[in-house]
């Protein structure tokens, strides 16, 4: 294995007990290629990954992130994932989907049950199962209640 997996950053949008989440585009050599998933990417040399992450909001939804934190760091064998929260303060019509196949808020409960309908794939897809973890993780300390 080697240790030079890529770093990500990625961000938790968050508005009215829903959560931002994009269906990845459904094409081979990407991971979890047609399963929803945190929007974000991958750093460039030099980036830090609040830095990588603002970039990567603006190229993929046109969103400028408002404050955000970090919530998390997930490392496996595919990358080393850096995990924001922040608030979504617009609505869905406000963003554009530059990458991806469809984008949605979705529930914790289509978070728990591990797919959710898609209107633009016309079907039900699934999470990918390190974005899941990492939203399950996050329902859980943010919504005990909601437990």
């Amino acid at each position: 294995m080697s240790n030079q997996v890529p770093h990500v950053a990625i961000a938790i949008l968050y508005q009215n007990g829903k959560f931002l989440m994009q269906l990845r585009d459904d094409i081979p050599g990407i991971n979890y290629p047609g399963s929803w998933g945190l929007f974000g990417g991958h750093l460039e040399p030099g980036e830090t990954p609040e830095i990588a992450l603002v970039r990567e909001i603006i190229e993929e939804i046109g969103y400028e992130l408002p404050s955000f934190t970090k919530f998390g760091v997930y490392p496996n064998e595919k990358a080393v994932r850096h995990v924001f929260q922040a608030p979504l303060l617009v609505g869905l019509d406000q963003l554009v989907l530059n990458e991806g196949w469809d984008m949605g808020l979705l529930t914790p409960d289509d978070i728990r049950q591990g797919s959710c309908y898609s209107s633009i794939a016309g079907e039900v897809r699934p999470f990918g199962d390190m974005h899941q973890r990492i939203m399950l993780d996050f329902i859980n300390k943010s919504f005990p209640e909601s437990n």
